[in-house]
């Protein structure tokens, strides 16, 4: 038997359920997980809230990030025994597999070893951000040494690894936050330059920073009126990858400063590099090095135990963290 964490319902953290389970042996091309960690993302939230690019199928399991031994393989199963530590990569849809539970099966492309270097709380910490960020910033965008790189909502699990890829690299991260209090943890994450959005003249302060060039890459996932600001600080043909939509208000397009700069607009989720297992394998194979010789390392905000899966969800949901919630079972 297994608790696993589903909900009949989308709204607040407390839909959030547990269920007594008896797990099925893992199919031919499946994965049987004992869970030790599990890794909280906003997209899960959303996804519990109904507002996520897929719709929960009730009673909905939920979670994409854990880290176990392996207690089963499927037949088609090659490289992965029992016993093995592993962590999983969010390339599956929630509404056929989910995270949250003691014992869960996950699809074979969506499990892969992890340095053991790393604790179970840091091993379900790295997938769904350092593949976020590398996707976007170093198999699309192609980023160079000392290109400017703008950061908003830089205290999240992604935009702290983004940061982390722009130092490896040799960019210059350019960080914004709402908040005074993270200036301070975020700069000890390596992040020379810092906005406060809600303070600073975010205009002149990037001028000055760039020396009046604008950013190369802005990589944001809130959206709302904002963007017009976003656009406005890009350099000639920058790159601005939307790829989340915290911001409840609309979002204009900044359609002068586009046409005036030539400048590209992408929407960019994950699941567009995820899906690709030549793309995906290159960057595991990248992402796992960097680890294994500590040159990125994953920031856990704080912890919780299973039982405590709903206060997870609302420490989530309150914006203080600074980096990655993570749940131990």
């Amino acid at each position: 038997m297994s608790k696993t964490v589903k909900f009949s319902k989308a709204g607040e953290p407390s839909v959030l359920t547990f269920v007594e389970e008896n797990v099925p042996a893992p199919s031919d091309n499946e994965v049987q997980i004992n869970v030790q960690a599990i890794g909280l993302n906003r997209a899960e939230a959303m996804f519990r809230r109904g507002q996520y690019l897929e719709t929960p199928e009730f009673p909905a399991r939920i979670g994409y990030e854990c880290s176990g031994t392996v207690a089963a393989v499927g037949a088609n199963v090659s490289h992965f025994k029992v016993g093995d530590a592993v962590s999983t990569t969010p390339s599956f849809s929630m509404n056929q597999y989910g995270s949250y539970a003691e014992i869960t099966n996950m699809p074979v492309n969506a499990v892969t070893h992890h340095p053991d270097n790393l604790s179970w709380e840091q091993a379900t910490s790295v997938w769904m951000q350092y593949l976020t960020a590398y996707g976007a910033l170093i198999d699309i965008a192609k980023m160079q040494s000392g290109d400017y790189v703008l950061i908003p909502a830089a205290s999240s699990s992604v935009g702290l690894a983004a940061i982390q890829l722009c130092n490896l690299i040799g960019a210059v991260p350019i960080a914004m936050t709402r908040s005074q209090d993270k200036v301070a943890q975020i700069r000890e994450q390596g992040a020379e330059h810092i906005l406060v959005s809600d303070d600073d003249d975010i205009v002149s302060e990037i001028q000055r920073i760039t020396n009046s060039q604008g950013v190369n890459i802005v990589f944001d996932p809130v959206a709302g009126p904002m963007l017009n600001t976003l656009a406005e600080v890009c350099a000639p043909f920058a790159t601005i990858f939307q790829y989340g939509a915290l911001s409840p208000e609309a979002t204009p397009f900044p359609l002068f400063p586009a046409l005036q700069k030539g400048l590209t607009f992408r929407g960019y989720t994950l699941f567009e590099f995820s899906g690709s297992p030549e793309r995906l394998d290159k960057a595991k194979t990248q992402i796992f090095d960097w680890l294994k010789h500590a040159q990125i390392t994953p920031v856990i905000a704080k912890t919780f135990n299973f039982d405590q899966i709903v206060e997870a969800h609302e420490y989530l949901e309150g914006n203080s963290q600074l980096g990655k919630i993570v749940i131990t079972v």
